[in-house]
Parts: structure tokens; sequence; C-alpha cells
């Protein structure tokens, strides 16, 4: 764990977030700055910088976690695409040096980014949060 990573300081219970799935070795939550409904964020555990420094078996198991949480965006938001994102070093765009994936659903129409503009609101988050969790249930994963 690294003291000055919020990211990690989430994984420890330190910082609030949006929890919607966690194993041994990945956490997975909705991004407070959301560039869409449902931005979700996959992060291993274990703290590392970026891909450079990651740990494959972390990586692997993202790409699974990964497939999963698509299925449980697209059941329960109607996505009609996914974008999925990962970013190493400040020259690639990365601004939280703790290695994750964005998984970002799109709409016909809609603006692609990568970063939101506006901080959700924690009921907001807490509401879709519910609806993703119960949406896994009936997820194989």
């Amino acid at each position: 764990m690294s003291e000055d990573c919020i990211f990690c300081r989430i994984i420890a219970g330190q910082a609030p977030s949006e929890r919607i799935y966690e194993d041994a070795r990945v956490f997975a939550m909705l991004d407070i700055m959301p560039a869409a409904e449902g931005h979700l964020l996959i992060v291993p555990k274990r703290h590392c910088a970026d891909i450079f420094d990651a740990d494959p078996e972390d990586i692997a198991q993202i790409g699974r976690v990964s497939v999963t949480l698509a299925k449980a965006l697209e059941r329960t938001l109607g996505a009609e695409g996914l974008g999925v994102y990962q970013l190493n070093r400040a020259a690639a765009g990365q601004t939280v040096f703790h290695y994750h994936t964005h998984l970002i659903p799109r709409w016909a129409g809609a603006e692609p980014r990568l970063h939101g503009r506006e901080r959700a609101s924690g009921e907001a988050l807490a509401a879709l949060g519910a609806r993703l969790r119960e949406a896994l249930t009936g997820i194989a994963h």
C-alpha cells in the first residue's frame, strides 16, 4: 500500500467509494467524476504505478472482471457501446498513479470523453451502485 495513493486508501477502507466488485486481486468502483453514467474503475489491490510496474496476473484478472462488469453495465444502463481505456504515465494522460482501467458506457450521439467534468452526487452513485451489484448476481464470473 502506498500511503499517498487515493486508490490504496480506498481499497484499505480509509477513503469512501461506491464499490461494485471485489475479489482477492482487484477492486472495482464507480468513478466520482464520471465521463458517463456508470463509469467504472478497476484497480489491482496491490499498488503499482502503471503497466510497467504491474503484476501480469493482476492485469489478467482485471481483463476477466471487465467482461463481467461490461455485461452488468449493459444490463443495467442499456449501454450501446463501451469504452475500455488504460493510460500509463503522465505523457499518456494518466492522472492517478495506481494502475487502473476505465469502463465507460457509451450511447450513440454522446461526446466520447475519458474524464468527467462534474463530481457525481453520493446519492446517485449509491443508487447506481446498488443496481449494478444486483445485476452482477445474475452474471457468471
